[in-house]
């Protein structure tokens, strides 16, 4: 069976240290004042002393219906053998269409290739080897898991058997593979 990668979060977990997304840059020489993934606050929100604020990761939701692919008119941006959204730089020309597809605002113009980017997951560099993305390997908290979702035994598919789980704008219909579980957060 093919494998199905997906990434779960758990929100709960993450402290906002922002390890991720140094490791992100460090990893995919990502120029400076630009993002494959940030984890910005969210909140604060109550009443004080009742306050509370919480993390959530920005990055490409890994669709398996993407509006950037299917607008891609060099097909620069497709589906690799594992089922994960990629940009081929040597077809990029830079148009921007997806970037404007993209419904999370997870993509970008590299300012130094001019080339379309967003997270891979680390596919080429990691993931093909046998690794996990290096925000999963860098996380402090916890909070990010990454793995097979067809392998039952798994620690993304024994995450999301037991819990609640969420994905971005589930209305748009674009199927990402990208899990949030908010389980003791409060929003």
């Amino acid at each position: 069976m093919a494998k199905e990668y997906a990434m779960v979060i758990q929100l709960a977990k993450c402290i906002g240290c922002q390890a991720c997304t140094v490791a992100c840059k460090q990893q995919n020489k990502v120029p400076e004042g630009q993002y494959r993934t940030q984890s910005p606050a969210i909140g604060p929100t109550g009443t004080y002393p009742n306050v509370h604020m919480y993390f959530e990761k920005e990055a490409c939701q890994m669709c398996k219906s993407a509006p950037c692919v299917r607008v891609c008119p060099t097909k620069a941006s497709h589906y690799n053998e594992a089922g994960l959204v990629l940009i081929d730089a040597d077809k990029c020309v830079g148009c921007k269409y997806c970037i404007t597809a993209c419904p999370y605002k997870a993509r970008f113009l590299n300012k130094e290739t001019g080339v379309a980017d967003k997270c891979t997951f680390c596919y080429e560099t990691r993931v093909a080897k046998g690794e996990k993305p290096a925000c999963v390997s860098t996380c402090v908290g916890g909070a990010l898991h990454f793995g097979d979702l067809n392998d039952a035994g798994s620690e993304v598919a024994k995450l999301l058997a037991k819990a609640k789980k969420e994905v971005r704008k589930p209305e748009l219909g674009t199927k990402p593979s990208v899990y949030y579980l908010y389980e003791g957060v409060v929003r």
